[in-house]
């Protein structure tokens, strides 16, 4: 029967592995280059990745920097494997998750929202649906990794005994980092600015009921740069990547139907649904944003110089302003404290805070309050102020202070043991066909080339 299994496979091969003709124009299919187990690594997959790293600066160490993609690809692969016969799984709401912490990050480096859309000349719905199906294959990855080093366990006493085998002159240097506290004021919309905005959705609802295309009211009028050019339309999505107000309407329109107006924290909507498959809904929409009077800026900024006066005063803890006061959702019942997209810790590295506030934090003391600035980093405009609840230095590392570093380097250090023998173990049981251009690469493992 393996031997049966093994001929299958390598006829599955030599189908796959090369390049094929689409149809009679002999358009070029992407190429297949390896096959592990029923996965297969794709060469786009490394080109692809290759334009990443290189774009972000990295390099390879004593191997081409393609050759150690490519092996990554296949660990990952031959990891995805295994999970689906130990019925290791990731659901939706995981994937979708990862994807939100991605996007967070991406929109903190360039710094906003609208700026990530431009240079990539996306929107962020089209961009979590070119990276889902990677992120569902690192998550997979991420989860059978765990599987396998899950009896690991590290007592103080190896802690520090790794400590002291490391040469003090080369302890790594721990950069200095920060936590910051924010509150948030959103400058309110005016009754009259609300209702313009109203009555010019309702009007492109009625062009739409008496049979003007939706599409091209939203290429003319709406005010989504990432959906617009598209005719509005954003692509199969969950309702987890929508906003609640958003998802709730959209989920329980019937097919062209066109919704009522739907206020969000983005500005306003009327929605078409164009199909659903399961739990995911493609959908077009025409958003329109509010004007903001300059007196509205005006009074959330004096609101927040108000409120962190009385914290200057010690009439108020900073903790206690943000529940009570602060519009962000996300930060207020946790004191207001900053989360880092790049860790999901709240610790930042200088380098690693978003612009706004990184300029603000420079002429920050210790627990000092700031004054009101503007920040546009998540796409709305918003007045903060905020506080540096702690600071640590640069510094030399010693297991004092650091002891979670030493923890974590010892605990990689055997998991990456671990792996390294499953690896080699999993490669000899599990069917891998390699495309010849890779037959003399430099691996880390040689269990490849068979």
């Amino acid at each position: 029967m393996h031997n049966i299994f093994k001929k299958f496979n390598t006829l599955l091969a030599l189908i796959l592995i090369g390049v094929f003709s689409a149809n009679a124009q002999d358009n070029v299919v992407d190429k297949v280059i390896a096959v592990v187990g029923n996965q297969v690594v794709l060469k786009s997959d490394v080109e692809n990745r290759f334009l990443s790293m290189q774009a972000q600066g990295y390099t390879s160490g004593s191997v081409d920097l393609k050759t150690e993609i490519f092996e990554d690809l296949l660990i990952q692969q031959l990891m995805i494997a295994q999970a689906q016969v130990d019925s290791i799984e990731v659901t939706d709401q995981e994937v979708e998750d990862q994807l939100e912490r991605k996007m967070e990050m991406y929109i903190q480096r360039i710094g906003s929202k609208e700026k990530l859309e431009q240079y990539f000349n996306k929107s962020i719905v089209d961009m979590k649906n070119d990276l889902r199906d990677d992120t569902r294959d690192e998550r997979i990855k991420e989860k059978m990794q765990a599987e396998i080093t899950k009896d690991i366990h590290i007592t103080p006493a190896e802690v520090r005994e790794f400590y002291n085998s490391i040469p003090q002159d080369s302890l790594p240097t721990i950069p200095g980092e920060l936590q910051i506290q924010q509150l948030v004021k959103y400058p309110q919309i005016s009754d009259n600015e609300k209702d313009r905005i109203r009555t010019k959705l309702r009007g492109y609802r009625e062009r739409v009921l008496n049979g003007d295309s939706f599409a091209t009211l939203a290429v003319l009028y709406s005010e989504d740069p990432g959906s617009a050019q598209k005719g509005g339309e954003l692509g199969y999505t969950p309702r987890s990547s929508l906003v609640p107000e958003f998802a709730n309407v959209a989920f329980n329109l019937k097919t062209d139907k066109v919704s009522k107006i739907v206020e969000t924290e983005y500005g306003f909507h009327i929605i078409q649904l164009i199909d659903r498959k399961g739990e995911r809904i493609n959908v077009r929409h025409i958003l329109l944003k509010p004007k903001i009077e300059e007196e509205k800026r005006t009074a959330a900024i004096n609101k927040l110089d108000s409120i962190a006066n009385l914290i200057r005063e010690d009439k108020m803890d900073f903790d206690e302003a943000a529940f009570y006061f602060s519009d962000d959702k996300d930060t207020r019942n946790n004191g207001g404290l900053l989360v880092n997209p790049y860790t999901g810790a709240s610790k930042f590295e200088r380098d690693n805070l978003p612009p706004a506030v990184s300029k603000t934090v420079n002429d920050l003391k210790l627990n000092e309050i700031s004054s009101a600035f503007l920040d546009v980093t998540g796409g709305k405009e918003a007045y903060k102020v905020i506080k540096i609840k702690s600071e640590t230095k640069a510094h030399k590392a010693n297991l004092s202070d650091d002891w979670s570093i030493f923890e974590n380097m010892l605990t990689n250090q055997k998991q990456q043991k671990i792996l390294n023998k499953w690896i080699s173990e999993k490669q000899e049981k599990t069917y891998v066909h390699v495309d010849d251009t890779y037959k003399n690469a430099k691996f880390r493992f040689k269990g490849w080339i068979k």
